[in-house]
């Protein structure tokens, strides 16, 4: 028998209504075989665009309708998820810009050269074309930017390649209703329901990684869940990409400096970034290197009283309230740990924010405190306190890829050319995706130049899962020689009549 799927309360652990029953591989069949089969009806550019624009007018005016379902469901709050939507619906449309441009198919064409070079150059045109269907995986703590309808699916419907998405088992109902949201655009421009598919349950998710039509998987969540999905995309006989967003510390690195001139300020910068959602963002900073001495002691007084001052918050859902507590319990046994603010369990349903200290030499050591610098999802970080540079670049050597890498500075640094700033950028930039200065990385703005990504384990590929450029995962490069222009592909034809941006023998052109 099929089993229900259930929306429940996370701020009472209760059920609220069965709003779907999982999918059963029939269903997954069908529902991928339906989208492969609208693949036709997405290659028209400016279909593509104008469905994605009508999508994020619809969402706009299902605004509080969209807003109570995914707070009902994720308790992440009116104010919080009223951004997320405006997040999603800026997505969308920025992906039809993106679509009109055109820019994103990389046209490049090369006319023959009989005197090219040592061999003679044929005439030679390339752009890029969908890769086909995409399995998107749902994220718990967005419900709305990095589910159903947000940024895999936007990139993907933009670069012409049908959706199919596996909800997320703490907002399904929110997923069903930005679902049809999408459908109905896609019925207002003629497009076929198959455009965007929607299944629910863990099988069902495993099911479409392995599906033979699926082309490509996009996937935001742990580090145990994408990593067994990213091993199963490549074991399939015909290996398919799989752009994985997991695990991330994102580490930050105050300098004796900083904390001198400003360790007020970034302690209470520190303290909400770190509880910001609950704890519950990527980007939030699970480790902060802060000097020992005065200034480092300022600084973590000032995070106390922020951190104190702290609501308690209400987590995804009971599974992840239970790993938070007990991952906060475990850290906090290891020798040498304390817990100013202690994190933990508050009440039947919430979690109160906290943050434990440890000396930096403890992580230079070894392999007895390596939990610390592991992600612990919820409103707690480590703050470790270096004695000097040396101490804590052996930090840093021991960390692995991040989303985001953090360095505050004081003034000084931050105009000294060659100094303590950039020997401390050199060492964070291979560890993360987005490097800041004096800055938090909690926020991910959605911009062409953005990258939200990194070396393993915060991704499994090189590419971005936010901005302009998200596009380009579901796109492959394809090269037509020697063609008669009759039948070369529109974009690739002489004269350009769709007015496209290419380079022609290496000159921009459009």
């Amino acid at each position: 028998m099929t089993a229900p799927v259930w929306s429940v309360d996370p701020r009472t652990g209760k059920q609220r209504e069965q709003v779907a029953v999982e999918a059963t591989a029939e269903e997954v069949d069908r529902t991928v075989r339906g989208a492969h089969a609208a693949r036709d009806a997405l290659a028209d550019r400016a279909l593509r665009s104008a469905f994605l624009r009508t999508a994020a007018d619809l969402f706009d005016d299902a605004r509080e309708f969209v807003i109570e379902a995914a707070d009902a469901e994720t308790a992440l709050g009116p104010g919080r998820l009223t951004g997320e939507l405006a997040r999603t619906t800026y997505q969308l449309r920025s992906f039809a810009q993106v679509v009109d441009e055109g820019a994103f198919l990389d046209i490049a064409i090369d006319h023959a050269d009989p005197d090219a070079g040592a061999v003679p150059r044929p005439d030679l045109r390339r752009y890029k074309v969908p890769l086909g269907v995409v399995a998107v995986y749902a994220a718990s703590n967005f419900p709305l930017a990095f589910s159903v309808p947000g940024g895999d699916t936007a990139s993907a419907l933009a670069a012409g390649c049908p959706v199919v998405v596996k909800a997320h088992p703490d907002h399904p109902g929110t997923s069903e209703v930005c679902a049809s949201l999408l459908r109905r655009a896609a019925a207002l421009h003629g497009l076929p329901e198959g455009v965007v598919g929607l299944v629910h349950g863990f099988d069902a998710g495993l099911g479409l990684v392995r599906h033979p039509l699926v082309a490509a998987a996009g996937f935001t969540g742990s580090v145990r869940g994408g990593r067994a999905l990213f091993d199963t995309a490549a074991a399939r006989p015909v290996p398919i990409p799989f752009h994985g967003e997991l695990g991330s510390l994102n580490p930050v690195v105050v300098t004796r400096s900083a904390a001198q001139e400003r360790a007020e300020e970034l302690g209470a910068g520190l303290a909400a970034s770190m509880t910001l959602g609950a704890g519950q963002f990527c980007t939030k900073p699970g480790l902060v290197l802060v000097p020992a001495g005065e200034a480092g002691d300022r600084l973590v007084q000032s995070l106390t009283k922020a951190v104190s001052d702290t609501a308690e918050g209400v987590l995804l859902d009971l599974r992840m309230r239970e790993a938070f507590v007990a991952g906060v319990r475990e850290r906090a046994a290891l020798e040498d740990v304390s817990s100013p603010v202690t994190p933990g369990e508050s009440g039947e349903t919430a979690v109160a924010a906290g943050f434990l200290t440890v000396p930096a030499a403890r992580l230079a050591a070894g392999d007895s405190h390596a939990l610390l610098l592991e992600e612990c999802f919820g409103p707690v970080t480590v703050v470790a306190r270096y004695q000097d540079e040396a101490e804590a670049t052996a930090v840093v050597g021991r960390l692995s890829g991040s989303l985001t890498a953090t360095v505050h500075l004081g003034q000084a640094e931050a105009a000294e050319d060659g100094g303590t700033g950039a020997r401390l950028l050199a060492e964070l930039t291979p560890l993360a995706g987005r490097v800041l200065v004096d800055g938090w990385p909690t926020g991910v703005a959605v911009a062409l130049a953005q990258h939200h990504g990194g070396p393993y384990p915060a991704a499994t590929s090189t590419s971005t899962s936010v901005g302009g450029t998200a596009i380009g995962r579901w796109l492959r490069p394809v090269t037509f020689q020697t063609t008669p222009d009759a039948l070369l592909p529109p974009e690739l034809r002489d004269g350009n009549p769709l007015g496209l941006p290419r380079r022609v023998n290496g000159v921009r052109e459009g």
